[in-house]
């Protein structure tokens, strides 16, 4: 009988040891967060995610933040740190941030956003169904309306200059897109590809084409100006992925917004965190097209001396550019 109680208690504390895990409170949720780079996209997303937790009751606290810089090893590293550290779920943010978390381990949830495309990353094995430990949010923006947004501003134009980084998955997806979009609208594409921002003033120089196109590359959305600058001298618009390029000096874009991705994100790692949804299981989300915000930079528009149409002129949301 005494065995027999023995046993009963010892079975009893690994049951209330088990109860007590699968209770873990919301605020006492350790959540890293590998952030690829710091430009204003990104940020957002970022801003979107953590704000959206913690309206839900997480710990700012129990949100650890990691910005690599931009450099790959730091990446490598920052993802070791975490990973070392057991969080519940790990957030990662671009596409060189999510690659290098995933490749750590498989079993903590990784949530990723400003990720083009995972499947073709290698993140996930299908976006319908990851089948992985990874899921989230893409950023794929709708490439074909930005290229026809460019013909719609710049009607005479002939040839259009893709540029983007080489290294970068997915600025390679979106710029096949962007060469596909340009052919069918009766546009030459122009292939320039950069491999660090050493590259870019003298890559954005040789450019001789009737415009420019940058899809949401992070390398280059964190140097639009030395982008512009060199394309403003040759009097080349240049058309962007994403808004916040336009307020750094790009003509225009229809865009996702980032903080509404982070948004979204956040509401997938609650669900993984307190009602024990499983990435593998979840599908990655998307903005809706319609969703996406025509935003134009008036000085541009004043600079080329370009004519809206009064279709876009009615919808569209006008900046200035970032001093």
């Amino acid at each position: 009988m005494k065995k027999l109680l023995c046993a009963s208690v010892a079975l009893g504390m690994v049951l209330t040891g088990c109860s007590q895990s699968s209770t873990k409170s919301k605020k006492d949720m350790k959540i890293g967060v590998i952030q690829y780079m710091q430009h204003d996209a990104l940020d957002a997303a970022y801003k979107g995610f953590k704000d959206y937790l913690v309206k839900q009751g997480y710990s700012a606290k129990n949100i650890t933040y990691k910005n690599a810089s931009g450099d790959a090893s730091n990446s490598d590293t920052i993802a070791d740190q975490l990973v070392n550290a057991k969080p519940d779920l790990i957030y990662a943010i671009a596409t060189p941030a999510a690659q290098a978390v995933a490749k750590k381990t498989k079993d903590i949830p990784i949530l990723v956003s400003a990720v083009t495309d995972p499947a073709d990353s290698k993140l996930v094995k299908s976006n319908k169904k990851p089948g992985t430990n990874v899921t989230g949010t893409s950023d794929l923006t709708p490439v074909n309306e930005q290229m026809q947004l460019l013909t719609q501003l710049m009607p005479k134009a002939k040839t259009v200059s893709v540029m983007y980084t080489g290294s970068e998955s997915n600025s390679e997806f979106q710029a096949n897109m962007a060469v596909k979009a340009a052919k069918k609208y009766k546009l030459t594409p122009d292939r320039k590809t950069v491999s660090d921002s050493n590259d870019i003033q003298s890559v954005a120089q040789s450019i001789k084409s009737d415009a420019c196109y940058i899809p949401t590359d992070n390398l280059l959305a964190a140097n639009v100006p030395a982008v512009t600058q060199a394309l403003d001298e040759a009097k080349i618009p240049l058309i962007v992925g994403e808004a916040n390029m336009v307020k750094h000096g790009g003509l225009a874009t229809y865009g996702v917004d980032y903080t509404v991705l982070g948004t979204m994100t956040g509401k997938m790692a609650d669900q993984i965190l307190s009602k024990g949804k499983k990435p593998a299981n979840m599908p990655i989300q998307y903005e809706k097209a319609s969703d996406c915000v025509l935003t134009i930079n008036k000085d541009k528009v004043k600079q080329f001396k370009i004519k809206v149409p009064s279709d876009l002129d009615k919808k569209a949301q006008y900046v200035t550019t970032s001093k």
